[in-house]
């Protein structure tokens, strides 16, 4: 049995379940065994994107002691956009003066 942590973040709360599987076990294996499902049903890591510590990586992979499983919500909006959509908003603030 080797340890992992699978994590989820939403805006208002984060959830954190430390568990301990077989050896071999991959990154979708490790999310149905920690039980995040029952909390946030919508989750799922066919689906959604996945990573082990801030990298992504596939469902498939399989975990290492002590790796972090994180669970990734799509993006609401396209960071992109959201910087310029802000820095178009601070030149008119700016030139205004």
């Amino acid at each position: 049995m080797i340890p992992v942590e699978v994590v989820y973040a939403l805006p208002h709360e984060q959830m954190l379940f430390a568990l301990r599987v077989p050896q071999g076990t991959t990154v979708r294996q490790a999310v149905e065994l920690s039980g995040i499902r029952v909390r946030y049903p919508g989750i799922d890591p066919a689906r959604d994107a996945v990573g082990i510590f801030g990298k992504k990586t596939s469902p498939d992979t399989m975990l290492r002691p002590g790796d972090r499983i994180e669970i990734y919500r799509p993006l609401t909006a396209d960071p992109k956009e959201r910087r310029r959509h802000v820095a178009r908003k601070g030149k008119t603030a700016s030139g205004a003066d």
